[in-house]
């Protein structure tokens, strides 16, 4: 738009009729689509990303929806001014609620007889009577919001006294107390002598598109805040299961000295698709009077709260078995533990008592997968005793198996989701099919790593504990 016009331009020709036309229907072919993608995008709330996405759809609908009303605008003219002889007064509404259809009005104040002309949708925009008469620009602060009429005058002064452009906005109040967002965009109109004759103005609600911008811009300031808190409690949920596992890297002897030592490994693997550490567990722990607990469960859910669970059942099973309690009576109290919480929650678990002196594995489990033994060439899973989930039934009962085990048989305890995209008989049977490779493995170390270079450690959709105990000599 040029600095300023001269009265006597010849006026500019308007575009083919064709031509826009054509502009209307490309216009409507896309808004077709975009709301055919909008309404595929999920609106409940659940997720920012989500939230996100649809309130960008929609900007951009309601966008197109706009250009689409120009066009109409362009290819049928601009409405003609206000008479005294309208027989009835147009309505004073704004754009209907949630849409971006925005009205356009034009205005001319000529500065040399203090006259002005308003458009029709000018009355609209301003909730104006058509019939009273336009606002002079002396007049035209008392309807603009306090705090704006600075802008205002601003803009007016440069434009009549600087020849500068009007591109700007400010909101009015209309008289029935709503306000309105307008955009307006002019230029002086010089006279013959090279001074300012008139000004005129196209304005433009933008109220909705800018609420709309705005809803666009806190819905992305929302995720951001998601995001943020989503990996500080990632962080804090790692950290956390960290600090109470035992180190995985590094293989223990247990207990440190005698016969029938067990040599255990163990490796947490991870979720590599972003989701929140959750509450697998494992532990080996050397006992007070010379016996190894070994121990792996899950409790079910994701985040620091969980981890949190995770790391008070597992104090509570060290410290318990520390004190003595046997596998069956460890499981027992677990469940009273989870079933006395604030806050209920499931878990499982598999807990071991291994005597060395005599080589016997006690154990019982809580709606967890079995131990597999690995022996001579085979592997089996050990026979479960009863026991239902932790936190699932009050007083419920937990029975308990022994084993004898032989110096280099092989014990793999595991939390579900190890083996990706499988579970139960499934899970059981890739499990077993390591056989070969653990009967070759030197080190339970080198046991952990044939599972983890089996079932990967990357890319797991499930996060998982694995731990192997080998019996010494």
């Amino acid at each position: 738009m040029p600095s300023h016009v001269s009265a006597d331009r010849p006026a500019a020709q308007p575009p083919g009729r064709g031509s826009v036309e054509a502009l209307i229907s490309q216009t409507r072919r896309l808004k077709g689509d975009v709301d055919a993608v909008r309404r595929d995008t999920r609106s409940d709330g659940a997720d920012p990303e989500e939230r996100w996405q649809r309130a960008l759809y929609d900007l951009a609908l309601h966008q197109l929806n706009d250009l689409d009303e120009h066009l109409a605008q362009l290819r049928d003219g601009p409405a003609p001014p206000p008479r005294d002889a309208d027989p009835e007064p147009l309505p004073a509404a704004p754009p209907a609620p949630g849409s971006l259809l925005s009205r356009v009005g034009s205005a001319e104040w000529n500065l040399l007889t203090d006259e002005a002309s308003w458009s029709t949708e000018l009355y609209r925009i301003l909730g104006r009577d058509p019939a009273a008469p336009a606002l002079t620009l002396d007049e035209l602060p008392s309807v603009v919001l306090d705090e704006d009429r600075p802008r205002l005058t601003t803009m007016v002064t440069g434009c009549l006294v600087d020849a500068r452009p009007i591109d700007d906005e400010f909101r009015i109040v209309r008289p029935d107390g709503g306000v309105r967002t307008v955009h307006m965009m002019g230029e002086p109109v010089l006279g013959g002598d090279g001074s300012t004759a008139s000004m005129w103005a196209v304005l433009r609600d933008v109220s909705e598109l800018r609420r709309s911008q705005r809803e666009v811009h806190e819905t992305h300031d929302s995720m951001q805040r998601h995001r943020q808190q989503a990996r500080t409690e990632h962080r804090l949920a790692v950290e956390l299961q960290e600090a109470v596992l035992p180190p995985g890297r590094d293989a223990l002897r247990l207990p440190r000295r005698g016969p029938g030592t067990l040599e255990v490994a163990a490796r947490c693997l991870p979720s590599a698709s972003g989701a929140l550490p959750g509450g697998d567990w494992y532990d080996a722990l050397e006992l007070p009077d010379g016996d190894t607990l070994l121990s792996v469960g899950d409790l079910t859910g994701q985040g620091v709260a969980v981890t949190s669970g995770m790391a008070m059942l597992l104090g509570a099973v060290r410290g318990m078995a520390m004190a003595g309690a046997p596998p069956a009576r460890l499981m027992s109290l677990l469940n009273q533990l989870l079933d006395a919480t604030v806050q209920p929650a499931l878990g499982s678990a598999v807990c071991c008592r291994y005597r060395p002196t005599t080589r016997v594995l006690s154990w019982a489990q809580a709606g967890h997968p079995a131990p597999l033994l690995f022996r001579g060439g085979t592997g089996r899973v050990l026979g479960a005793p009863d026991g239902v989930l932790l936190g699932a039934t009050s007083g419920a009962c937990y029975g308990q198996a022994e084993v004898t085990l032989e110096p280099g048989d092989l014990l793999l305890l595991y939390t579900d989701g190890l083996v990706p995209g499988h579970s139960g008989a499934d899970s059981l049977d890739s499990l077993l099919g390591l056989t070969a490779r653990f009967g070759a493995a030197r080190t339970a170390q080198d046991c952990v790593t044939a599972v983890v270079e089996e079932f990967g450690e990357s890319g797991r959709t499930d996060e998982a504990c694995v731990l192997v105990a080998k019996v010494g000599e």
